[in-house]
This record gives C-alpha cells, sequence and structure tokens, in this order.
C-alpha cells in the first residue's frame, strides 16, 4: 500500500462550474502508479467547491451556475456582507455542493463514467487561485491497460 500526498494551485477563474479533469488527470500521471484505490480531493477555501457532473454538454456548467444562483441569490438579507455581495451567497453554495470528492483509481486512472467530469465550482465574481489537496491511497503494481 501506498500513501501520495501533493497540493497544486488552480489558476483563478471567473464565477461559474469549471471541468479540471485534466488538471487531475496531468498531476496523477507524475505520481507512482496506482494499480487500486483512491483519490481523494480537498480544496482548501470556503466560496468555492467540488463537484462531479456531465462533462459533454457545454451548457451544463451554466445551467449549474444558474441554478446554483437561484438557489443562494446575492440579493437576500444576509448578516454577512463585510466581503461583499457575492461572500455569503459563496458560502451557501460551497456548504451545499462541498469541499471534498473521492474517487476510485484503477490501473492508474480515475474511475469516472463516461460523461463525467470533475468540476471546480467558483462562487465569487473575483476568487483568485485556489488550492487543491490531491491524497493517493492504493496498491501499487502491475497496470495493464485495457
Amino acid at each position: 500500500m501506498s500513501w501520495q500526498q501533493q497540493t497544486i494551485q488552480l489558476a483563478a477563474r471567473r464565477r461559474g462550474f469549471h471541468l479540471i479533469t485534466a488538471e487531475i488527470e496531468q498531476v496523477l500521471s507524475g505520481l507512482e502508479p496506482v494499480s487500486i484505490g483512491l483519490l481523494h480531493l480537498f480544496l482548501q477555501h470556503t466560496s468555492a467547491s467540488l463537484s462531479i457532473n456531465e462533462n459533454a454538454d457545454p451548457d451544463v456548467p451554466d445551467d449549474l451556475e444558474m441554478a446554483c444562483s437561484r438557489i443562494a441569490p446575492e440579493a437576500f438579507p444576509y448578516r454577512h456582507t463585510c466581503e461583499g455581495p457575492d461572500d455569503m451567497p459563496a458560502h451557501v453554495k460551497a456548504s451545499l455542493l462541498g469541499c471534498s470528492l473521492t474517487i476510485p483509481v484503477s490501473r492508474g486512472r480515475l474511475s469516472l463514467g463516461t460523461w463525467q467530469g470533475i468540476y471546480l465550482c467558483e462562487h465569487r465574481n473575483a476568487g483568485g487561485p485556489r488550492r487543491l489537496v490531491l491524497t493517493l491511497h492504493g496498491e501499487l503494481g502491475s497496470l495493464a491497460r485495457e
């Protein structure tokens, strides 16, 4: 069994849902190959979140952002307003979606479904760079690919 951990910094993105699967896969390819295991992703922020959702239709990210903005609108009488009108709604959205994901790894690859992708959900208008901790745990071994 092997444990590996790496912290990466994701570039700043505008508010919305952004596919980061390729960035995660690039980091994973640089780690020691795991034949079977789990990848845990932990986002070290309170106004952004992580999600797994459809990665094929470009309308999905826009629809997800629209739905989340309806659930937690800026024009709501929040008490925590000292960091701007988009801050408290960002905290609400992050609480609903969560800051971590656990994904199975098989033969050195993420075991995502055909239409699944990993999203960074940026809930601030200008959230800045985001730190993501990747922890890979599993058995080292043969990585024969199908």
